[in-house]
């Protein structure tokens, strides 16, 4: 397993994170397997965050008991769990609360990466940061981030940093696939190049859409998000299978079937190949079973050569797509 720094920090992390979100797998004991299979083929670096009510958090503290030391754990927030308006949020009450219970389900005394799960307009920037600030003198958090943020949200947050002299933002955390290039590369991926923060993308398969199981024309496979309209849309507006499976997005998914025969792996390591071929970029790769780890895992060993990279680039430029949508 390759290694990389994570942004301008001296924190070296997997070149690839286990997403542990586990909306597949109800089995504790398969998710808590499906960790430690990823620890043995080299991951270092697991994502979590509060889903299933903090299910999540809970199978990764059991995962990590005896290894805790060797493993970059990161967590996201907006609020804790409990009805009351102030379980919400990313105000100082909520973030403080949220830290001790996350705290407390990962069975830690500290999280590696803490990240805003999404923006809070109705909290104050500054108000968020300086609780951030807070944790990481505490020593409760080494590092923070944002997840979902708009670029010059992001620049406002390292400028505020900046001037009040609080811990700064060292990574972003977005969406990034062959299907979904135009959130991340016009001004995202610049400015966290400029300003030396990680990159890490969630959904590389598009919510499975570029595994290869699913064709334009053809009823997508049974207890998967697209058969039960369970998932959150890849846009706006495509939030079904019939929409999302586009004439262009078709096209992606064979060419990524075709590269993949000549090569001997799946469209779903060629595709994740595609991400890593992008310098400092780490994508989340959920998984719901060991065999899941060792498919994905399966296919780092592989690099696009700069032919296959074009094609694909080529195929799933954000200009062709928005013109089959």
């Amino acid at each position: 397993m390759e290694h990389q720094n994570l942004g301008r920090t001296g924190i070296k992390v997997s070149r690839v994170c286990l997403g542990t979100a586990f909306r597949g797998q109800k089995d504790a004991n398969v998710c808590i397997d499906v960790i430690n299979r990823a620890i043995d083929l080299g991951c270092n670096f697991i994502d979590t965050a509060l889903y299933g009510e903090g299910r999540s958090e809970t199978f990764v503290g059991k995962a990590l008991e005896g290894k805790r030391d060797d493993i970059v754990i990161c967590t996201k927030v907006m609020g804790s769990i409990g009805n009351s308006p102030n379980h919400t949020g990313l105000s100082r009450l909520s973030l403080m609360r949220a830290v001790e219970d996350s705290l407390r389900r990962l069975q830690t005394d500290h999280i590696d990466l803490y990240l805003l799960h999404a923006f809070d307009a109705k909290a104050p920037l500054e108000e968020t940061l300086r609780a951030l600030d807070n944790m990481v003198r505490q020593g409760k958090v080494r590092y923070i981030g944002c997840s979902n943020f708009r670029a010059w949200k992001i620049m406002e947050a390292l400028w505020i940093s900046d001037v009040r002299n609080l811990e700064a933002f060292i990574c972003i955390q977005n969406q990034y696939n062959l299907i979904n290039r135009h959130e991340l590369e016009p001004d995202l991926m610049p400015l966290c190049h400029e300003f030396g923060l990680g990159i890490m993308t969630y959904s590389p398969l598009a919510i499975g859409l570029l595994s290869g199981l699913f064709r334009r024309g053809q009823k997508p496979p049974a207890n998967t998000p697209w058969s039960k309209d369970e998932l959150q849309g890849l846009s706006p507006g495509k939030y079904n299978f019939e929409d999302a499976m586009t004439e262009q997005v078709d096209q992606i998914v064979q060419t990524l079937i075709a590269i993949g025969e000549k090569h001997r792996k799946t469209p779903a390591q060629v595709a994740i190949s595609w991400i890593l071929d992008h310098e400092s970029v780490t994508p989340i790769l959920g998984a719901d079973l060991p065999e899941h780890v060792d498919e994905i895992f399966g296919g780092l060993d592989y690099k696009l050569d700069s032919e296959e990279r074009a094609v694909l680039d080529k195929v799933s430029n954000p200009e062709e797509i928005r013109k089959y949508a």
